[in-house]
């Protein structure tokens, strides 16, 4: 996947007005189960958010977005707030949900 650029960007944090956070980062932090469960939402959805109960600090929440980044190689659309966006096009062509406008 190429780096998403800026009006692919935006057309995702669209997407992602509706959808609600389906993995809580809390107390322990990043932890190899948060990676899976990211990794397994990715794969799933292509498009998630994940809510910072705890390390409400904005270079906190950057740092731990820059691992989910790297370990699940995914690419962080937004942070709202204390809500980030997560996009990983899916390998399988037929299993795509979201189609990127080529603009």
């Amino acid at each position: 996947m190429d780096k998403l650029r800026g009006f692919q960007r935006k057309y995702l944090r669209s997407l992602a007005h509706n959808i609600k956070p389906v993995v809580l980062i809390g107390q322990k932090g990043m932890t190899e189960s948060v990676i899976s469960s990211v990794d397994e939402s990715l794969n799933k959805h292509e498009l998630i958010k994940i809510k910072f109960i705890e390390f409400k600090e904005k270079t906190k929440k950057k740092e731990i977005s820059e691992i989910i980044e790297k370990k699940t190689l995914s690419e962080m659309v937004g942070m709202i707030g204390h809500i980030a966006i997560f996009y990983r096009q899916n390998a399988d062509p037929e299993k795509r949900n979201i189609v990127l406008p080529k603009k």
